[in-house]
């Protein structure tokens, strides 16, 4: 864990963001990546931004913002880069990840519900769905990093190995206990016996020493996570996201997008 991005619009939910990663970097030496994505209008694009003065106005207050945002006493002794970009947020941040080798991205989130959750959704949603690397959302200020349970489910059907495995590595960096989950609902109903070969076979893949193997009954699959991560006072919460898109995402839905709107606890997906 040694990259960490927080993409930030200089609100008080990515400044959350910002001090939890600024906490994880000091417990596991890393250098914190804070990019601001300028997505500029569309008659700017594709023009020269030198002799544009209101695309050179938009890139200054960006940076003027960040002179306040990183002013911070918690970002002492961390190395901190500062970037804008003129792109939209998800291929932006994509971008910056593969650039420079990203381990996590760290997010703040309000959530929403209603209207605006199904229609709108949220910078947060957009990244959780699309990031090629691992997201944490946070939804309120955490003054310590001291996690030590951390909540994975899944389906355990074969195209979640490749998440399955970055899930065990994560756990194994933070050394947290894997509590491996999977939620029975009336609709989709597996016996235990099922459940349990799946998910041997799961653990058949990667060296996992510190775990526990939970198969729990609910209404739904979102209401059976946090339920039983109430039960066992999970720290984190872990998801795989498909990163549908267009009509797609509007029809399927997302599990992780809802569990980013409706969760107390820190999320972390996992694109497949």
């Amino acid at each position: 864990m040694k990259k960490i991005l927080v993409p930030t619009d200089f609100s008080e939910q990515a400044e959350y963001a910002l001090e939890t990663a600024a906490l994880i970097a000091k417990k596991h030496n890393a250098e914190l990546f804070i990019v601001h994505m300028v997505e500029l209008p569309v008659h700017l694009l594709s023009a020269d931004k030198n002799e544009l003065p209101e695309a050179i106005f938009f890139l200054k207050l960006a940076h003027k913002h960040f002179e306040t945002f990183l002013d911070k006493p918690y970002l002492k002794d961390i190395t901190v880069h500062e970037m804008v970009k003129e792109e939209s947020i998800t291929e932006g941040i994509n971008k910056v990840v593969a650039e420079n080798d990203i381990n996590l991205i760290v997010m703040g989130s309000s959530g929403a519900s209603g209207v605006s959750e199904i229609f709108v959704g949220s910078n947060t949603e957009k990244v959780v769905r699309m990031a090629e690397a691992p997201v944490m959302v946070i939804k309120k200020p955490l003054k310590e990093i001291n996690f030590k349970h951390m909540v994975y489910a899944c389906s355990f059907l074969h195209n979640y190995h490749d998440t399955f495995k970055r899930a065990v590595k994560m756990a194994k960096e933070f050394g947290y206990t894997l509590h491996l989950l999977y939620v029975n609902t009336p609709n989709n109903f597996k016996t235990t016996h099922t459940i349990k070969d799946r998910i041997n076979s799961f653990l058949s893949l990667e060296e996992v020493s510190n775990y526990t193997v939970n198969i729990y009954n609910d209404e739904t699959i979102e209401e059976g996570i946090l339920n039983f991560a109430n039960s066992i006072s999970a720290d984190l919460l872990s998801v795989s996201t498909h990163g549908r898109r267009g009509l797609a995402h509007f029809f399927n839905g997302s599990l992780s997008e809802d569990l980013v709107n409706h969760a107390i606890r820190p999320v972390i997906t996992l694109k497949i």
